[in-house]
């Protein structure tokens, strides 16, 4: 049975990445917020071996010891998918340098953190894949004119530090290769919650209009390209960054 851990595991995305992996037959870590993971999981019915656990994506100083708690309860990982990430939402013109360093200690220093320690464990091991989440504005920038009155155009801090993660992939893909590790990161394309496309059905056929297959995505069609990267079929693929995203940056 394969031993999988899904950071940032109960939300928008993250919950059909457990569910797929789960259906696959493995143990999969579902770790999110204190008490997020738990309070999804006891809400609806899953498929066996997801089990909850709390984490707290930007204490650094815990990292370390949170990996070591988690491999002594359930063994070293096969894979792990991380799907954290923050932003401040803020304005360009109104964005603190306290609140840069803030998002990006926990989008870059604490994911390459808790990279390390869990790919260090896989590499005693000798094998194991790891998949960071990047996103389209890892690549380019958002059109300004999709977004309606009173809406900021997603931030900067969010794009530089998604296209920070590209760049993590590769390094660790170079860095880990040897020990048998394979580490490879995800971009997807516009996948707004439930709430963003009840709240304002406009901004979405704006933004389907930038798709050339003319939607939105559906949560459910990430999961295949995380199991996909995870899994055994993509034993010869490292240090990619795989577009998720109905052909938004192929125009």
């Amino acid at each position: 049975m394969k031993n999988y851990w899904v950071i940032g595991g109960a939300g928008w995305l993250g919950r059909p990445v457990v569910e797929r992996l789960a259906f696959q037959g493995a143990r999969v870590l579902c770790a999110d917020l204190p008490g997020r993971a738990a309070e999804w999981l006891a809400a609806e019915k899953h498929p066996p071996g997801i089990l909850p656990a709390d984490f707290d994506a930007f204490q650094a100083e815990g990292i370390a010891d949170w990996v070591a708690k988690r491999i002594d309860e359930g063994g070293i990982p096969d894979g792990i998918a991380n799907l954290t990430y923050a932003s401040t939402a803020r304005p360009l013109k109104d964005l603190t340098a306290a609140e840069f360093d803030h998002v990006n200690h926990g989008n870059l220093t604490c994911t390459l953190l808790l990279t390390r320690a869990i790919a260090d464990a896989m590499a005693t091991r000798g094998t194991g894949s790891v998949v960071l989440f990047s996103s389209m504005y890892g690549g380019l920038s958002p059109d300004p004119s999709i977004y309606g009155p009173g809406m900021n155009p997603n931030p900067i801090e969010y794009g530089v530090n998604k296209a920070g993660i590209r760049q993590m992939a590769r390094y660790l893909a170079v860095h880990y290769g040897p020990m048998g590790i394979r580490c490879n990161s995800i971009s997807p394309g516009p996948f707004p919650n439930a709430t963003i496309q009840e709240r304002d059905p406009a901004f979405i056929s704006r933004l389907s209009s930038k798709v050339p297959m003319g939607r939105v995505g559906n949560p459910a069609e990430i999961a295949g390209s995380v199991a996909f990267l995870l899994g055994e079929d993509s034993s010869f693929i490292t240090g990619i960054d795989l577009p998720v995203d109905g052909g938004w940056t192929a125009w």
